[in-house]
């Protein structure tokens, strides 16, 4: 391809044709900013740039500004970027888009993480110029996952993009015109009855507070301030790989930190949802393996992501008998804490309160699903909180986390396996549930683990493994712009896929609607999921069927996998929604 040689700010630069004025800028570390512009996981922007003009930059010889974002490089432009007519125009704008925004920043959620607060301060707003009528707002505050707000939208559409392009759901979009212009659900319906999987992809790029997740940090605040309730916790895989981040730390995982600031909030006892993960890999591999060898319910779908679940049974109700029955490893976890671990801890269930600390939105609606309820109509699960929910309390409470000593997991359920860590990234699970099903197979040791066609961050990865003479052909998909192209062939006879893992979110966990805001994300994706493995190369033990604490659960309690106690706490069944 042909290269256009340009000037920005006196600075020449050469780059291919076609190229857009804001990424030549990016090239020579020339930050312009942006509002409606999205950069995804994959690097491509997917949404339609130009309808802010927040970008806005003076091209020689052009009498108007020109939107950086959707304009493309010319031989010998001579381009600036910050003259007082540019600032004046993206000040101008700012104080456009503040006079139809809801002003109660210091209560908002996402104050201090907000794009538009920050431009504000940057720019210099320090007045509302304009006042006028306001459009009106609407408020969706009853989802036990996502707090809608559009009072504080800015019509940016970087939700709609996302949930339209990258996970095909269409779920939101624009509604009216002009003035009365919204985004919002077909008819206006909330959420829960609309398309949405609840995903949280929509609040990890909404640059306000329009979109959020429910805040239940002071529900578990009381609860650790109730001398009734005996409060455990259990941290997913993935919150540990980015954690750090909203400290400073951006690489690694903070296992230690996490389970010491844990202890330092009040919780009294610390677990570990990578005891889960392992156990769910015994109930769905005996029940892949149960299904492979009769030839029903082919190909199997891994069960453990609630935002692939809702999307199966909203778009998919034909196909309810592929997902594995098996709850996600956070159901499973709070099913046996409400049994087992309360009795081991000698705690009548009703008085031990289960908290999850996880990477999803989605695992908040999940936890309110009526079927996670026992016979005492009491819930596996009590509360949950994503990974920026956790931040926000460690801040609170002054701890310096990055100074915190490392402290390991309780006992009895806190024990885990590097197959258990690896669950937080796309290829997880499927490697984890190899791992366990090839000794299950052949009777003998595996001796390399690494599974590596099943790594990366590819949307759909395919593989055949030949085990002790049975082929196994398994696709490892994330993103469900994916799962959706995956489903619609999935009746393709040349593929006959064996084994499916499914992660709503680009990425797989790591990647989640709770994790924290980022602008360099596909960078940090990247770092999470090395930090994931690496944590399971540095495990004593790898393999889930190997956990000391898992097999001892079955010796002593469950009996063994898919028998009769543990289908009854720890498999499940869908809806066709």
């Amino acid at each position: 391809m042909s290269l256009v040689t340009l000037k920005i700010n006196n600075k020449e630069i050469s780059v291919e044709q076609g190229t857009t004025i804001l990424d030549a800028a990016r090239k020579l570390n020339i930050k312009i900013p942006t509002l409606c512009y999205l950069n995804l996981h994959d690097k491509k922007t997917t949404n339609k740039p130009g309808s802010c003009r927040v970008c806005v930059v003076e091209v020689e010889g052009r009498k108007n500004l020109a939107p950086s974002c959707c304009t493309a490089v010319a031989p010998g432009m001579v381009v600036n970027t910050s003259t007082p007519r540019v600032i004046a125009a993206r000040k101008t704008i700012i104080e456009l888009l503040l006079s139809d925004h809801s002003m109660d920043c210091l209560t908002c959620q996402k104050n201090l993480n907000c794009e538009l607060q920050e431009l504000a301060s940057t720019y210099g707003v320090t007045n509302l110029k304009y006042t006028g009528s306001k459009s009106v707002a609407v408020k969706e505050l009853k989802n036990p996952s996502i707090v809608r707000d559009t009072s504080k939208c800015i019509l940016c559409r970087r939700c709609e993009a996302v949930c339209s392009q990258v996970q095909k759901v269409g779920a939101i979009g624009p509604i009216n015109r002009g003035f009365n212009t919204t985004i919002s659900t077909a008819f206006f319906e909330e959420l829960n009855n609309s398309a949405c999987t609840l995903c949280g992809q929509c609040i990890n790029v909404c640059p306000t507070g329009a979109l959020m997740e429910k805040d239940n940090t002071i529900d578990v605040l009381n609860a650790i301030g109730n001398k009734d309730k005996f409060v455990v916790v259990q941290t997913a895989p993935a919150v540990r790989a980015a954690l750090g981040e909203e400290f400073g730390i951006k690489e690694g995982a903070v296992t230690g930190k996490m389970v010491e600031a844990l202890r330092e909030l009040g919780f009294d006892k610390v677990y570990d949802t990578d005891f889960a993960a392992d156990l769910t890999i015994m109930e769905e591999a005996t029940e892949f393996l149960g299904r492979y060898k009769s030839g029903e319910n082919l190909p199997m779908i891994t069960s453990c992501c609630p935002g692939w679940i809702n999307f199966i049974e909203k778009h998919y109700g034909n196909l309810l008998n592929l997902p594995s029955t098996c709850k996600s490893p956070q159901q499973m976890w709070g099913a046996i804490a409400k049994t087992y671990l309360a009795e081991k801890l000698g705690i009548p269930s009703e008085k031990l309160y289960v908290v999850s600390v996880m990477p999803c939105v989605a695992k908040k609606s999940e936890a309110n699903r009526e079927e996670f309820v026992n016979e005492n109509n009491n819930p596996d699960i009590d509360v949950v909180i994503t990974t920026r929910e956790l931040a926000k309390m460690i801040k609170r409470s002054g701890l310096e986390f990055a100074s915190l000593p490392s402290s390991d997991f309780d006992t009895i359920m806190g024990e885990s396996t590097g197959a258990g860590v690896i669950f937080g990234t796309s290829g997880g699970v499927m490697e984890a549930a190899l791992r366990t099903a090839y000794e299950w197979i052949t009777n003998s040791t595996l001796e390399e683990l690494d599974f590596k066609s099943v790594r990366g961050l590819e949307g759909i990865k395919e593989a055949s493994l030949v085990i002790d003479g049975n082929k196994i052909n398994i696709a490892i998909v994330n993103g469900l712009a994916n799962a959706k192209n995956l489903l619609d062939n999935i009746e393709d006879t040349s593929k006959k896929y064996h084994f499916i893992e499914v992660m709503a979110c680009p990425g797989g966990c790591i990647n989640g609607g709770g994790q924290p805001y980022s602008n360099e994300q596909y960078s940090l994706i990247e770092k999470r999921m090395n930090a994931l493995y690496s944590e399971d190369a540095n495990k004593v033990i790898r393999k889930s069927h190997e956990n000391p604490e898992i097999i001892k659960l079955y010796d002593e309690f469950l009996g063994k996998p898919n028998g009769e106690k543990s289908h009854h706490l720890l498999h499940t069944h869908y809806i066709n929604r």
